[in-house]
């Protein structure tokens, strides 16, 4: 190479997940739902409030339960987190698509591997351009935006700042729609009463933060579809979604709901899953198709509260079988959306 010549340029990728505890003992998860619900992008109450009512009392008294929750979830993954199994396995599929000068790394907004860490050394690593790409579908300030926020709050503080570019949403990607697809299409859909496309929930107040002046969630046309208005909104791109993802399946709207779970109070987006699960089993169904599209990795809220859980309501209330579809995880469609979202930004 002459002194004229540049080297090639070098590309950082950081996926980025959620978050989950290092274990299932009690302590592990205080540390990482103090750390998540502490985020004042997840509970954006005013700083006193918010840890008045998380550090008193939802880390106090959640811990301990969801500490045996978590040991299941170990049990399903064989002894680890799920989360962290199809992460990893995700990012090493991904970084054989790229030659040597694209290298490929993945951290939890929450607990480890944590951004801090993963940043740190990517920042040793000098590269020319960092792609961050937060492994959220549908846009939201409690995860995409999250996440986002505290990577520009790390890498401003670094002495050289390379080129970055950020991914904020992939709802209607191709690979990724195809992943949920194909998953889904692994069992005979003829079979089932109804199908629940379950979506992650939100407080009410977050998509209305979405709005400008004194527009509200509710004012949009939302449940149809996307516009310039509603672009950003979670519950637009999460029914555009499903009906990007019912169209393929070629399941008609008579015969599917979209719903949320995971809510902590009644101010949430409806319908409620759970509910939706135990009016169904009252109206006569006996088999439940359940998607996760909100979840492009199996977790807690897929693997336990979808499959384990919400089969238990369905049971009560004289239901038979509620049937999760595993998510995209490291499926080879995912795989093709996150390389191309990447590429798009070489």
């Amino acid at each position: 190479m002459s002194k004229q010549e540049r080297p090639a340029p070098k590309t950082g990728v950081v996926l980025i997940q959620l978050g989950t505890p290092d274990s299932p003992s009690t302590s592990d998860v205080r540390r990482y739902l103090s750390e998540f619900l502490n985020d004042p992008r997840v509970i954006d109450l005013p700083w006193l409030g918010r840890k008045l009512l998380v550090n008193g009392i939802i880390v106090p008294f959640r811990a301990p339960k969801s500490a045996k929750v978590y040991k299941e979830l170990w049990e399903h993954g064989n002894g680890v987190s799920p989360l962290v199994t199809h992460t990893e396995n995700l990012r090493n599929k991904l970084q054989q698509r790229f030659d040597e000068n694209v290298t490929v790394h993945w951290a939890m907004r929450y607990q480890n591997p944590s951004m801090y860490d993963v940043l740190e050394s990517i920042r040793k690593e000098n590269y020319d351009h960092l792609i961050i790409v937060p492994l959220f579908p549908q846009y939201a300030s409690a995860t995409t935006g999250s996440a986002l926020d505290l990577a520009m709050r790390i890498i401003r503080k670094w002495w050289v700042v390379p080129h970055v570019s950020l991914v904020n949403q992939f709802w209607d990607s191709e690979g990724y729609i195809d992943s949920v697809v194909d998953r889904a299409a692994k069992f005979n859909l003829s079979e089932y009463d109804h199908v629940l496309f379950s979506y992650h929930g939100l407080p009410d107040r977050h998509v209305d933060k979405v709005y400008e002046d004194s527009d509200l969630c509710s004012d949009q046309p939302c449940e149809s579809e996307v516009n310039d208005q509603n672009k950003f909104c979670y519950k637009a791109t999460c029914y555009a979604t499903t009906r990007l993802i019912a169209q393929k399946l070629g399941i008609s709207e008579k015969d599917y709901t979209v719903c949320f779970q995971s809510r902590l109070d009644k101010k949430w987006l409806t319908p409620f899953a759970d509910k939706v699960v135990e009016q169904q089993a009252e109206k006569g169904a006996k088999k439940l198709l359940v998607l996760s599209p909100a979840f492009v990795a199996d977790c807690l809220e897929t693997i336990i509260e979808i499959g384990d859980e919400y089969q238990e309501l369905f049971e009560e209330k004289g239901g038979e079988k509620v049937q999760l579809v595993p998510s995209s995880n490291d499926h080879d469609r995912f795989v093709d959306c996150l390389e191309e979202l990447v590429r798009k930004r070489l």
